[in-house]
């Protein structure tokens, strides 16, 4: 008998294989509603940030549809053959887990910052918070100067390991299934409670007080997680 690889799954992709397994033998018919988020993660035995990992998935594939305020529907079953794109999605990091890892990691990262950041590093902070300000001005999502401030802080903590940490943390940012939970849960309100949260991150580093930093870092990334975690009826339709 040849042996064969051993495959690991993310488990967010176990509840999405369940549920999709529920649907196509009829436990839940198409056009019926799922039941709540908090009702499935009950029965799943899971958290709720995972269930909510795991719908997202099922929306990106068109296997269900959130309807903001009325609920989760089953889709009709379309041809959807494989591709690489579907494999690299199944490779991803859960949204919300990759907050709680960034939570973690980059507050730890702002305190070094704090205590190593030279002047350059300051400049490059800042000029990344004003352009988050100038694309949120315009009424853009500011997900280019999100990136460039902490990815600048990063930078600024001197370590070369957690600088390219935080990059690959950035690259699981743009996937497809975080891009669809910013959808649902980023607006032009989360984003000014965002950039109070950044400012006071960059004022701790500058001020080179690195309790001030890791606090001020943990605050924001707790913050933005719970954005995340909102209701579903509170979410914006998309």
């Amino acid at each position: 008998m040849p042996i064969k690889t051993i495959e690991t799954q993310r488990l967010y992709r176990k509840i999405a294989e369940q549920l999709r397994s529920l649907i196509s033998t009829g436990e839940f018919a198409v056009g019926s509603r799922l039941p709540a988020e908090r009702e499935l993660a009950k029965q799943l035995g899971v958290s709720r940030p995972s269930v909510r990992e795991a719908l997202i998935a099922l929306e990106v594939e068109h296997v269900i549809e959130v309807r903001t305020g009325s609920g989760i529907y089953v889709l009709k079953p379309k041809a959807r053959p494989p591709s690489r794109k579907k494999a690299d999605d199944d490779a991803q990091w859960g949204p919300l887990e990759l907050m709680r890892a960034r939570e973690l990691v980059e507050s730890e990262v702002a305190a070094l910052a704090a205590r190593n950041a030279k002047k350059a590093d300051l400049q490059l902070i800042d000029q990344a918070l004003q352009q988050m300000r100038d694309e949120v001005a315009k009424g853009k999502i500011p997900r280019e100067g999100d990136e460039a401030f902490h990815n600048a802080i990063a930078q600024a903590c001197g370590n070369e390991v957690l600088r390219d940490t935080i990059r690959g943390y950035w690259q699981a940012r743009h996937g497809t299934l975080f891009e669809r939970l910013g959808d649902y849960f980023e607006n032009q309100t989360s984003w000014d409670a965002a950039l109070i949260e950044h400012a006071a991150v960059l004022e701790a580093i500058r001020a080179h007080d690195a309790g001030a930093a890791r606090s001020a870092m943990q605050r924001h990334l707790k913050k933005a997680h719970t954005r995340y975690s909102a209701s579903w009826r509170r979410a914006k339709p998309s």
